[in-house]
C-alpha cells in the first residue's frame, strides 16, 4: 500500500523569511502499519533474538558487568552523532582517571550520556513513570555540564530549530514551531503508555523513537532518543 504523508506541514516565518516546519501525526500510524509476510518475517525473528539474548543472561556470573558495558557502548554510540571522537577505550580510560587520547571535552560528553542513561534507568527501576517529566530530568543531567550546557538543560525548546543548513530556509528539516512541542510530546506520552491502544513493546521502541527525532523537543541533545524509550522490556520469544 501507498502510505500518505504522516504529518502535516505549515508556514513559519523566522529569521526574516518563511519556511515549511514539519507536524507529525499522532502515533500510533494512520492507517496502521501493513503486516506483510516480510515484515513479520523480520520482527518474529526479532524477538526470537531479544529472547535469546534474554537467556544468555543467565549464564552470566554478573549481569551487572554486561550492563555496564551495555551502557557506555551505547553512550559512545550516541555522542557520536554530534562529531564527538571518544572510543569506549577512551571513556573507560577517562573513569579511572586516566589521560585519554581524544579531547576531554569528548569524553567528559560522553560520560553524561551515561550518567543520563544511568539516572534514567535508576528512575524507572524506582517506579518514576515514563513520561515528559522524566525525559526532561534525563535531559538536564547529560547537558549538566560541557557542551550544551548553556541549552536550557531539562526544558523543551521556546525557539524554533531546524537540521542541516545556516537557517530554516536553507535545512534539510524543519521540526514543529516551539508552541507545537508541548502537544506533539503529550501525545507521544500517551503512545508510550498504550493509549489509544495498545503497541507491541518493540514496534513502540521504534516509533517513538522516529516521533521524538522528528519533534527535536530539545534546542541541543535530541540524539539521545533511544534512552527514554530504548529501555522498554521487550517480551522474550
Amino acid at each position: 500500500m501507498k502510505r500518505e504523508l504522516q504529518g502535516q506541514y505549515i508556514t513559519i516565518s523566522t529569521v526574516g523569511e518563511k519556511s515549511q516546519a514539519f507536524i507529525p501525526a499522532p502515533l500510533p500510524p494512520n492507517p496502521p502499519i501493513e503486516w506483510t509476510p516480510d515484515l513479520r518475517s523480520k520482527f518474529d525473528q526479532a524477538l526470537l533474538d531479544l529472547g535469546r539474548l534474554d537467556s544468555i543472561t543467565t549464564f552470566l556470573p554478573d549481569i551487572s558487568l554486561f550492563l555496564y558495558l551495555y551502557v557506555r557502548k551505547e553512550a559512545v554510540l550516541s555522542s557520536m552523532i554530534e562529531g564527538t571522537q571518544s572510543s569506549l577505550s577512551d571513556l573507560l580510560l577517562f573513569e579511572l582517571d586516566i589521560e585519554a587520547g581524544v579531547p576531554l571535552d569528548d569524553v567528559r560528553e560522553v560520560s553524561n550520556y551515561v550518567a543520563a542513561l544511568d539516572y534514567g534507568l535508576k528512575r524507572i527501576a524506582e517506579g518514576f513513570p515514563l513520561s515528559l517529566r522524566l525525559i526532561k530530568e534525563v535531559h538536564s543531567v547529560m547537558l549538566s555540564k560541557g557542551r550544551g550546557s548553556n541549552q536550557t538543560p531539562g526544558e523543551f525548546r521556546r525557539s524554533q530549530n531546524w537540521i542541516g543548513g545556516t537557517r530554516p530556509g536553507n535545512s534539510a528539516f524543519v521540526p514543529p514551531p516551539p508552541e507545537q512541542v508541548l502537544d506533539c510530546m503529550g501525545r507521544l506520552e500517551l503512545f508510550l503508555h498504550d493509549r489509544p491502544e495498545p503497541t507491541p513493546a518493540l514496534v513502540k521502541a521504534a516509533l517513538a523513537h522516529v516521533q521524538f527525532e522528528t519533534i527535536h523537543p530539545f534546542l541541543d541533545g535530541d540524539e539521545w532518543a533511544k534512552i527514554p524509550v530504548g529501555h522498554i522490556r521487550y517480551p522474550a520469544a
